[in-house]
């Protein structure tokens, strides 16, 4: 045998070790995304309430809450997110790669006005949707507590991340800004930052929906330099927060 057919079969065993490899990934993950995840039934949440915490219904926790003037009447409003603390949707055991115990608990993103009057808030706003519910435990928890929500001038954002720690090479973080209007939550803003862990490849997009202009920022991980297009949106109906469905899945028309 000579040297190159030794190299050569050097390369093909190596190859095939590889392709092994990835076939029992690929069962495991697969395995995984059989899982059963419980059916859930949402609570009605109260229509009027004197703190956050009141809003809860049994059964689930107050996770995340942030302060603002969402309305413009100069009292500081609520965006709360809850989420159900039910044993049964944690899966604690099952085939393939992920999180174990895996937690598949939903959440609910509420907003409420405060009545300056009645010295109460009132619920104007509830979603289950746009914070996904976990079903990959290979995936990370989109939603961190810490920055999952926050207010802006006269809006509030909402940040999701993706991250898997096995079966997938795309990372991405998503950031939504609303702002109230007319008695609904228009998306005003939309900035999403992926990196490509195969390939080092690095994207963003942002677009600003009052001023219609999108942003396209393409780069790689060992360079400093970036390149950067413009576009202008065309005239559309406003996008709001119920039109928007799954947060993790949503892709802006341009």
């Amino acid at each position: 045998m000579t040297r190159y057919q030794a190299r050569l079969a050097s390369c093909l065993t190596a190859i095939r070790s590889c392709l092994a490899a990835a076939a029992i990934l690929i069962s495991s993950i697969a395995a995984a995304q059989d899982l059963t995840i419980p059916e859930v039934v949402y609570p009605s949440l109260p229509h009027q309430a004197g703190t956050a915490e009141d809003f809860v219904p049994p059964g689930w926790m107050l996770e995340a809450q942030a302060s603002g003037d969402l309305n413009r009447d100069s009292s500081a409003d609520l965006i709360l997110v809850l989420r159900q603390n039910n044993p049964a949707n944690v899966i604690e055991h099952f085939e393939g790669l992920g999180e174990k115990p895996f937690n598949t608990n939903p959440r609910i993103l509420a907003i409420a006005f405060r009545d300056g009057d009645a010295g109460k808030f009132t619920l104007q706003f509830e979603n289950h949707i746009l914070i996904s519910r976990r079903t990959e435990p290979a995936a990370d928890d989109p939603f961190d507590k810490e920055i999952g929500i926050s207010i802006v001038r006269d809006g509030f954002q909402v940040r999701l991340d993706w991250f898997m720690s096995a079966g997938g090479w795309e990372t991405f973080n998503t950031t939504y800004t609303f702002r109230h209007k007319a008695d609904r939550f228009e998306l005003i803003g939309y900035d999403r930052n992926t990196v490509h862990r195969g390939s080092g490849d690095i994207t963003s997009l942002s677009i600003n929906y009052l001023t219609r202009k999108v942003k396209k920022t393409t780069g790689h991980i060992s360079r400093d330099a970036d390149k950067v297009r413009w576009q202008t949106l065309p005239q559309m109906p406003p996008l709001t927060l119920e039109s928007i469905g799954d947060g993790l899945s949503f892709k802006p028309a341009l």
